[in-house]
């Protein structure tokens, strides 16, 4: 073959079209990716799902965005393998239908921290609440910061209809009454929350702060693949 261009001289044509030989390299990888990524976003039977699995309420996506913020997937992933050490410690290794609804994903690739996947309501709501103040004072080993300026912030609403119509955009399939009503469903999930930390001999006046909403996203972690299991 190198006889072959060497004779009539097409490698040094080819040498002398960088940006023709660039640009034909780009369109190839073009449509090979495009071949590939299609069928999965197009086909139903490529996207894993399971029955039980449904959006995040309001609060828990705003939760969501929370832990998301203070940067807890750093040290906390969310994918339990299927490795009998990890299911023995964690629990059900992890389905992809679980996630379906996660953007982005929060899988993560490092564990200062224990895994997160099936946390949901592995602890009650006060747990929660006095871990993120103070780590030591339910987990003496720990090495996690305190977050205790979540007991403090209010939490911000505003922005939820808007969120929501984006994620639906990207297939999420939250309603018209969904979105409309995402402030009132997000207040009253506060308060229910709220009103257990406080009976369980909490911090009241939690329901318009931050870490009620980052409570309700701890709480849901895992929880729809034990309804479906039931």
């Amino acid at each position: 073959m190198s006889s072959f261009l060497n004779t009539d001289g097409r490698h040094r044509t080819l040498e002398g079209w960088p940006l023709v030989f660039t640009t034909l390299t780009i369109l190839a990888v073009l449509v090979g990716g495009t071949v590939e990524f299609l069928p999965l976003v197009l086909m139903e039977t490529n996207r894993p799902t399971i029955s039980t699995v449904t959006p995040y309420t309001p609060l828990e996506l705003t939760g969501r965005d929370l832990y998301i913020r203070e940067g807890c997937v750093s040290c906390h992933s969310q994918q339990i393998r299927p490795f009998r050490d990890e299911i023995e410690r964690y629990g059900e290794y992890s389905k992809p239908g679980e996630s379906i609804y996660d953007r982005p994903f929060l899988w993560g690739s490092k564990r200062t921290g224990p895994d997160l996947s099936r946390v949901g309501g592995k602890y009650p709501d006060l747990w929660h609440v006095l871990h993120l103040e103070d780590p030591r004072s339910t987990s003496p080993n720990s090495l996690m910061p305190p977050y205790n300026w979540l007991l403090s912030q209010d939490v911000n609403l505003d922005n939820l209809t808007a969120k929501m119509n984006g994620l639906r955009t990207l297939g999420t399939p939250y309603t018209d009454s969904d979105i409309e009503g995402a402030v009132q469903d997000a207040k009253a999930q506060a308060s229910n929350i709220a009103r257990t930390i406080s009976a369980s001999g909490g911090p009241q006046g939690l329901e318009t702060k931050e870490i009620v909403a980052v409570i309700a996203y701890l709480q849901r972690m895992g929880t729809d693949l034990t309804k479906s299991q039931n």
